[in-house]
Formats: structure tokens, C-alpha cells, sequence
């Protein structure tokens, strides 16, 4: 990621005008593998199109400065998270404080947040893993170690995520604020798929500090 790209991200999501003060809030959005190799127009077989804009829109509606990319080619996870910490880092020596940066992941893009807040080592920083987790994890990829305000959601008909506690419990950094949500759509991994409000409100919540929330 040059300094032309990342340019070209904050022009892209429209952050070049807005105010960038300290209590700024940033929210990075990782996106599911499938649009790695398929347009946006695109219909998956089963769960039809990523609605990867009206995802972005209801971050950007909620006040937060979005950075996202459409992602291309089967990026390997743990490279492309060293990029976005180098952004992070950015934000924070520019005097962003930590707890007003999110990273948010869906599916594959969870399993790069995952390793954002690994690498990035950072208590302070908040992240929404959503439906990223399996079991079968913590032995495959055992390199992954949590940090940070975390939120894991998942789908209850979804296989491909499950409660990450496993993984909350193994890791060694000390995670100030943990929660999980489990969704009863019925939409299966599907659900990411669309800006549905069980888990982009959740996640705006926990972005804005609510760590609380019910």
C-alpha cells in the first residue's frame, strides 16, 4: 500500500474534507473473500450480492470516517493486516487516539482483523470480528492473538462462525472489554452479505465506546 493508494482511499471514501481531529472516530471495513474475485454486481449462488456500498453507507451515516477497498486476488491475510497497521500507526502518531479506531471484518476480512489487532498488539484499539471463527482455529491458525476491545458475531445457522471464546481465552494480551452476539437470522453465512441492522448497529455501538451495550 503506497502513499499514492492511501491517498487515493481517504479521497475515495470522501475523507479528505472531513474534520480530523483527535476525537475523530475511523472505522476500517474488511470485506468477505467473495468479492476478492468477483465484481460488485455479482451474485453469489446462494447469497447473492454483496451489498459492499450500502454497507459502507451506513457506516459513513453513523459519522464515522470509513476506510475500506474492494480487495482483488486471493490476498494472503496476515499481508495485507501489516497494511492496515501500518495505516493505524499513521493515525495515532497524527493524534488519533487508539480507543477512536475500529476495525471492522466480515468473514475473510474478519480473519484480517484478526490479525490487525495481533500484530498491531494494541489494547486500546476496537474490533468487530464478525462471523470468523472456528473451533478448528485455534489449531490451524495458531498464530492469531487477540488484542483489544473485542466483539465477535456470528450467525446460529452459519457453520462458518462459531463463539471465538476459545481463541479470547487463549490469547496472552489483556482484553479490557469482551462481548459476542449470536444472530437468529436464518440466513446462514448469508447474512453478511447485506446491511442488516443485528449486527451494523451492534457494531456502531461498540465502535462508539458503548461496550456495555445489552
Amino acid at each position: 500500500m503506497n502513499i499514492k493508494f492511501v491517498i487515493g482511499l481517504f479521497l475515495l471514501m470522501g475523507l479528505s474534507g472531513c474534520d480530523k481531529t483527535e476525537q475523530s472516530k475511523y472505522l476500517f471495513f474488511l470485506h468477505n473473500r467473495f468479492l476478492e474475485t468477483h465484481e460488485l454486481n455479482e451474485l453469489h449462488p446462494e447469497y447473492g450480492r454483496t451489498q459492499y456500498k450500502d454497507i459502507l453507507a451506513k457506516f459513513q451515516n453513523a459519522r464515522f470516517n470509513v476506510i475500506s477497498e474492494k480487495r482483488k486476488g486471493n490476498i494472503n491475510a496476515r499481508a495485507y493486516a501489516r497494511l492496515i497497521v501500518n495505516k493505524i500507526d499513521s493515525l495515532i502518531q497524527s493524534g488519533i487516539h487508539s480507543q477512536n479506531i475500529t476495525v471492522v471484518g466480515t468473514s475473510k476480512g474478519g480473519y484480517i482483523a484478526q490479525y490487525v489487532s495481533t500484530l498491531a498488539n494494541n489494547p486500546n484499539l476496537n474490533f468487530v470480528f464478525v462471523a470468523s471463527f472456528r473451533e478448528s482455529d485455534i489449531e490451524h491458525i495458531p498464530d492469531i492473538n487477540y488484542c483489544g476491545n473485542i466483539l465477535t458475531i456470528y450467525e446460529k445457522s452459519d457453520p462458518f462462525g462459531v463463539s471465538a471464546i476459545k481463541r479470547k481465552n487463549s490469547s496472552t494480551c489483556n482484553i479490557q472489554n469482551f462481548k459476542e452476539i449470536q444472530l437468529n437470522t436464518g440466513l446462514k453465512h448469508g447474512f453478511l452479505f447485506q446491511p442488516l441492522q443485528e449486527w451494523i448497529q451492534p457494531t456502531i455501538e461498540w465502535a462508539n465506546g458503548n461496550y456495555d451495550m445489552k
